[in-house]
């Protein structure tokens, strides 16, 4: 089955860099369209990125652009995420997302299969 592992999660300053990577198992990673959403305590599930399968278009969420960026590496069946300038509201536990690509880049969570974990990102001011 599929499989979904985020890592480089952890404890920055505000002002500072992290980048997730997730690594995909189980599929054709290739065919799939690949999302990061994030969800911070008490709040709903939201959008950050969406990249399609040939990494070729990309959506990003206006509270993020300019600052985030996502991208992928088909060969290690890897997405990853690059935040920089982090500031205290992007705290949350950032999750991975897959789903087979269609043509248009989905920004909702409901529109993805499958999930991994999650990893803590924590932002001090």
């Amino acid at each position: 089955q599929v499989q979904l592992v985020e890592s480089g999660g952890g404890l920055v300053q505000a002002g500072g860099s992290l980048r997730l990577s997730c690594a995909a198992s189980g599929l054709t990673f290739s065919i799939y369209s690949m999302g990061w959403f994030r969800q911070a305590p008490g709040k709903e599930r939201e959008f950050v990125a969406a990249i399609s399968r040939g990494g070729g278009y990309t959506s990003v969420a206006d509270s993020v652009k300019g600052r985030f960026t996502i991208s992928r590496d088909n060969a290690k069946n890897t997405v990853y995420l690059q935040m920089n300038s982090l500031k205290p509201e992007d705290t949350a536990i950032y999750y991975c997302a897959s789903r087979k690509d269609t043509g248009v880049l989905l920004t909702t969570y409901k529109d993805y299969n499958s999930w991994g974990r999650g990893t803590q990102v924590t932002v001090s001011s």
